[in-house]
């Protein structure tokens, strides 16, 4: 574990240095000449990978997450449902509740994608993916483009600052109407309650930094089966495209 965390903190000083580091006028053209193509690449793949993905819903949580822990099975067990309703499944890509997810998807034979980031500590991608259905990442905004354009509803299991990360991002696209006001369903009322407390008393009621329409942009649930019937509910009401 020691090595490990010296090794992260190593990349993470190379990268701080890199930053500091001066470079001449051509080094900057050759350089972000290439990741201009890189990021292209990416967006092509995912676009041409997910293009006809039909109706999905992204599950998001945490990576840590045990196989015999709560929130991974009901993940799982949200996931099925939502096969068996009809949509398609998008995760992370990677272990826990991503894991959980994908594996729900799989055993119903459903739709289970992946959306992979390569980091020094995942893997490549869980066993549960439909091996035409996972797209690997280097760039983080291209990967959350695609959890956005080509899902038509959020469930987010408990998780720490990537899920959050996601979490908000999807909050922040729907408030600004950058996409269509699809369901954010978090599950675990436990959990999500000093979050939802602090954005409540802090943010809306000291500060007035959102409006109070803005809570109605999420549900909280505690099963699969209220998971599943807010999905349920939104799908009755609209004709669904990608949101893009």
């Amino acid at each position: 574990m020691s090595s490990r965390f010296d090794n992260f903190e190593q990349k993470r000083e190379e990268k701080i240095r890199k930053a500091f580091k001066e470079r001449d006028w051509n080094e900057i053209k050759s350089t972000d000449s290439w990741v201009i193509f890189k990021v292209i690449s990416e967006f092509v793949e995912g676009f041409e990978k997910l293009g006809k993905i039909g109706p999905c819903v992204s599950v998001f949580g945490s990576a840590r997450t045990a196989e015999d822990h709560p929130y991974y099975l009901v993940a799982e067990e949200i996931s099925a449902k939502l096969v068996r309703h009809g949509y398609g499944v998008i995760t992370g890509g990677g272990p826990g509740i991503m894991e959980a997810a994908n594996k729900g998807a799989n055993s119903e034979n459903g739709k289970s994608v992946g959306l992979c980031i390569k980091l020094p500590f995942e893997a490549k991608g869980n066993i549960f993916i439909d091996p035409d259905k996972l797209i690997s990442f280097d760039y983080f905004f291209v990967r959350k483009v695609m959890f956005t354009k080509y899902s038509q509803g959020f469930v987010v299991l408990p998780g720490g600052f990537g899920t959050l990360d996601e979490l908000f991002e999807a909050l922040t696209l729907i408030q600004t109407i950058k996409i269509g006001r699809f369901p954010i369903v978090l599950v675990g009322k436990e959990f999500w309650s000093g979050l939802l407390d602090w954005i409540k008393n802090t943010l809306l009621q000291q500060h007035a930094y959102i409006n109070t329409e803005d809570l109605d942009l999420f549900y909280v649930v505690d099963d699969a089966t209220e998971a599943v019937r807010v999905i349920d509910e939104f799908y009755s009401k609209y004709l669904l495209t990608p949101n893009y």
